[in-house]
This record gives structure tokens, sequence and C-alpha cells, in this order.
């Protein structure tokens, strides 16, 4: 058995004296391990990090097996991504959101969102955003889609406010005003173009209402706690993105 793909490097842990397993994420083999024979040394170091772009040649004797991993570099994002907090809650938060998914299952949105994550973890306008969004594509693959382009009640395409926690429909703000105070905020970011700013108090109605979705439909039901690094992560793009205000 063999392939070539390229992916995203989410996770590694040591196996032996001088080897690792790497997780991936790539384009067309979903979330894939493999192990890399001589990975812990000096000169592959550098390249088995998260946040790493790779492409990587996947062999075994049948396809049920761990396998071994060729692996050369791409895009280097790791060094960059460590240099700020943000970056480093972001690619340990984007591994434990693609955990969620089954191992091996193509998932190929989700593998060029996490690209464009690990391009703008650095940038603290785009980064809390970028990830709101890779939450709700989260949702959507696992099943669990939330409707934010019209009204549950009216039909309606504009003034949309408020999400309901029953069947994470959006709802317009004439229409869900008699409950409001039972609804989740719709920061407006989520329902503009491309191009809308994102206040620090927007992104924070924006991961409690993703949180809440994750938290009843995926950790709840699978009986897991919510990531630390998203806690971790929220704070910091919220800083990075009130002092870049």
């Amino acid at each position: 058995m063999e392939w070539r793909d390229e992916g995203i490097i989410i996770g590694t842990r040591r196996h032996g004296e001088t080897s690792l397993i790497v997780e991936l994420m790539t384009r067309d083999h979903g979330r894939h391990l493999g192990l890399v024979r001589g990975g812990r040394s000096r000169k592959s170091q550098p390249v088995l990090q998260p946040g790493n772009r790779v492409e990587a040649v996947w062999r075994a004797r049948l396809d049920e097996h761990l396998g071994t991993y060729a692996i050369e570099p791409l895009a280097l994002h790791a060094a960059r991504l460590m240099e700020s907090a943000c970056a480093i809650a972001g690619i340990q938060l984007l591994g434990a959101h693609l955990r969620l998914l089954p191992e091996r299952d193509p998932h190929g949105g989700l593998y060029e969102a996490t690209c464009v994550l690990a391009d703008h973890l650095t940038e603290p306008a785009l980064a809390g955003p970028l990830m709101v969004r890779f939450e709700l594509r989260l949702l959507e693959e696992l099943g669990f889609g939330l409707t934010l382009d019209r009204c549950a009640g009216s039909g309606a395409t504009h003034d949309l406010a408020y999400v309901s926690p029953k069947s994470g429909q959006a709802v317009n703000r004439q229409t869900g005003a008699p409950w409001a105070e039972k609804m989740l905020p719709l920061p407006s970011f989520l329902t503009a173009r491309e191009g809308r700013q994102c206040p620090p108090g927007d992104l924070d109605d924006a991961f409690r209402m993703t949180g809440y979705f994750l938290d009843r439909d995926i950790w709840a039901a699978r009986g897991i706690a919510p990531p630390e690094s998203r806690t971790g992560f929220i704070r910091a793009a919220r800083k990075a993105l009130a002092e870049a205000a």
C-alpha cells in the first residue's frame, strides 16, 4: 500500500529511541498517522513540528497498518507560530478539533481551512474570526451544521441578530425580539460580506455560540471535556485583537 499527499502536521509523539509517530491532516486521506524512522534526529526535528505543511509518502503492507511516512517540507510555519501565544494555542486547538474526525476519513474542505488558519494564526485581526469559521465548518462536517443565512421564522435574510439554541438557525431582530434573552447573539461579521471587522465583543459572542453547539452535540455527547487550548486561544485572540484595534 502506498500513497502520496500533502498535509499539515497537527501532532507528534515519541516512538522508541529515535522515531516519531506523526499525525497529519491531509488533503485526500484525512487525519492520518504514520511512523517516521529517525524522526527525532537533529535534521528532522525542525520539519516535524505542528503547523508545518509537508508532502508525505505513506507506505504499509496492509491498509489497516500504521505504516511509515517519508516527509519533505513544503512550508515551515512552526518557528513563526512559536513566537505568538495566540498561534501556539491556535495550532494546539486545531489539532484537538481535527481529532474529533474519524481517522482516515477525507475532509478536503477542512484541510483547506486548516491551511488558511496556519497561514494567518499570527495575524490578530484574522486568527480569531477564522477559528470561529473553522468551528462552524467542523460542526457542518460532523453533521451538526448551523443555518445562519436566513431567519428560521420569517425566511428573511436581513438584520439577522440571534441564533436559536434549539434549532441552530438564525433569527432576525424583529422576529426574535420576544425571546431575545433566550437566544444566542449572532455576531454581524458572520453574516456580512468579506472585510467586515470583528470587535472583541463580537468575537466573544461568536465563540460562545460555536462553543454551545460543540458542547451540546459533540463534546458532551462523547463524554469529553472541551480542550483547554480553546480557552487559551480565545483569551490570546481577544487580547491580540484589542491591541491591534
